[in-house]
């Protein structure tokens, strides 16, 4: 195992048991008053591929094509409906699957209340035609407000990327990064995901080969799917097995997978899921419709342990260990991209500590979890 795997592991085993003993953090000066800390993890190189509070609030790759008498008209209606999917798309990627067709829809003179403002990329136009590209960036009180009145449930708080194994067992045996592998060919289709829950799926490189055989993945090999998942900077790993069969409940085909999740957290965890081909279905067909399953369960998943409760704000008084004034910014420009923090007021600032008072919805134990995603801990002494 590498040192990144040992002192990464060794960081998060420490946050599982609240200890404040991080040898790879500034050394925190010795504190007896039950104050709560913020110690961010600098063994981990890099950066995660998560989302800022900006970024949660904004929507890219809006495509529109519209025909009309006039460009100016196309134009006009193009943004209307760019709008109008921009916002669905961001009301469903805070809220569960359950809720998603009751969602409210507004007219475009209320849909720009939310809006904050938006860019164009890839504009083309004629006489009576309008292409372009849209992106987006909501208002995040409003939106908050929008659902909030409206009887949703939400969250916001985006998870590091689950990095995807798919192996597929065709007639001559299990495949990974072998080609054909329909399985991970319906994973690639899958493109952009709007979700909070972003996912990896490796290159299959020489690299990747090197570092985890199919066996490997199958059998839950912990050293070679950490390795990988570095290399990815992912969080958690997910070996998804997918094979091709008759249905016992008919005539037809299905598709059975299991997916057993790897977190340096918790045990492995297995789920099993049955989709069978319908009759207008290719395998192709069955096996994209497998993906979203698995992405729409992750994303429920993940929502509901990270629901914000009430609309009242809780103030928690933070203590930061530093060693130095890049360790403050460092660490106060994390926070302020945690999107269950509202406000940031610092109290009190020394040469190895500074003291604020953190603003931020929901539970103490949501506030956590967003921390971990930034790779910081809050910890009571």
């Amino acid at each position: 195992t590498s040192t990144f795997d040992n002192c990464y592991r060794d960081f998060l085993y420490s946050i599982s048991r609240t200890h404040f003993l991080i040898s790879a953090n500034p050394t925190p000066s010795p504190v007896n008053n039950g104050a709560i800390h913020v110690v961010m993890a600098k063994s981990v190189s890099g950066t995660w591929s998560i989302k800022a509070v900006g970024q949660v609030f904004e929507i890219r790759d809006v495509k529109v094509d519209v025909t009309a008498d006039t460009a100016a008209k196309a134009r006009e209606e193009a943004l209307a409906r760019g709008e109008s999917e921009a916002l669905n798309r961001m009301l469903r990627r805070l809220t569960l699957s359950e809720d998603h067709a009751k969602l409210p829809k507004f007219n475009h003179k209320k849909t720009t209340e939310f809006v904050s403002d938006f860019s164009v990329s890839d504009e083309k136009t004629s006489s009576v035609r309008y292409l372009a590209r849209l992106h987006y960036r909501f208002k995040p009180n409003a939106i908050r407000g929008l659902l909030r009145d409206s009887g949703f449930q939400f969250a916001e708080t985006p998870s590091k990327p689950i990095l995807v194994l798919p192996v597929f067992q065709p007639a001559g045996g299990l495949v990974l990064w072998e080609a054909p592998n329909p399985w991970r060919d319906a994973w690639s289709r899958r493109g952009t995901i709007d979700g909070l829950v972003t996912f990896a799926l490796p290159l299959g490189d020489l690299a990747d080969i090197s570092t985890l055989n199919v066996n490997q993945a199958v059998r839950g090999e912990v050293a070679a799917l950490g390795k990988l998942a570095a290399r990815y900077r992912a969080g958690d790993t997910i070996v998804v097995y997918a094979r091709s069969g008759l249905d016992p409940a008919s005539s037809g085909r299905r598709i059975d997978v299991s997916m057993t999740r790897f977190s340096l957290l918790t045990d492995p965890e297995t789920d099993f899921l049955g989709i069978s081909q319908q009759e207008d279905e290719t395998e192709e067909d069955t096996l994209i419709r497998a993906v979203n399953l698995i992405v729409n369960q992750l994303e429920d998943s993940w929502k509901r342990r990270n629901l914000l409760v009430g609309g009242e704000l809780r103030v928690a008084a933070v203590t930061v260990p530093i060693s130095g004034l890049g360790d403050w910014l460092d660490v106060k420009m994390k926070l302020e991209n945690v999107t269950v923090v509202r406000a940031l007021n610092m109290v009190l600032m020394s040469l190895d500590e500074v003291r604020v008072n953190l603003h931020y919805a929901g539970g103490t134990g949501q506030l956590q979890t967003a921390l971990g995603q930034s790779d910081m801990a809050l910890l009571r002494e």
